[in-house]
């Protein structure tokens, strides 16, 4: 038996609500990956502030830039271990407001594709209209 053209119709719009549904959860756990970088990066960035903040002012402090030890004044160090903790901690502000607004999409989208289970199944708003349209339910 042969699929109506309106359920083909109904199951390409459901693919595709499906697949838009897909990508937005991919999207979600690629923020939560780099958001989980930063975090272990902002980490290690307060533990290196907590251990110059131990050094005396005439304390010797060395940068590593690629294969070079170069000397570099403890307050400079201090700056600049800052200003990266202040960087890091405005990229997972931002990485939080781009979460929300997945989320805030992701949910829509459910809520555009599947109602609350009814009748221990889970059925879709437009399933629902086309179960309608042919009278098959209420």
């Amino acid at each position: 038996m042969a699929a109506s053209p309106a359920l083909r119709e109904l199951q390409r719009e459901l693919e595709g609500e499906a697949n838009a549904l897909s990508k937005i959860q991919k999207d979600i756990s690629k923020n939560h990956q780099v958001r989980k970088q930063y975090t272990i990066q902002m980490g290690e960035n307060e533990l290196v502030l907590k251990e110059l903040e131990l050094l005396k002012e005439d304390a010797n402090v060395y940068k590593l830039i690629g294969p070079v030890l170069v000397k570099q004044d403890l307050a400079e160090a201090k700056a600049n271990v800052k200003k990266r903790i202040e960087y890091i901690s405005a990229e997972l502000k931002r990485l939080d407001g781009i979460l929300r607004d997945f989320e805030n999409k992701q949910n829509s989208k459910k809520e555009s594709v599947c109602l609350p289970p009814f009748s221990n199944h889970f059925f879709s708003l437009k399933m629902i209209k086309l179960l309608r349209s042919f009278d098959l339910m209420i």
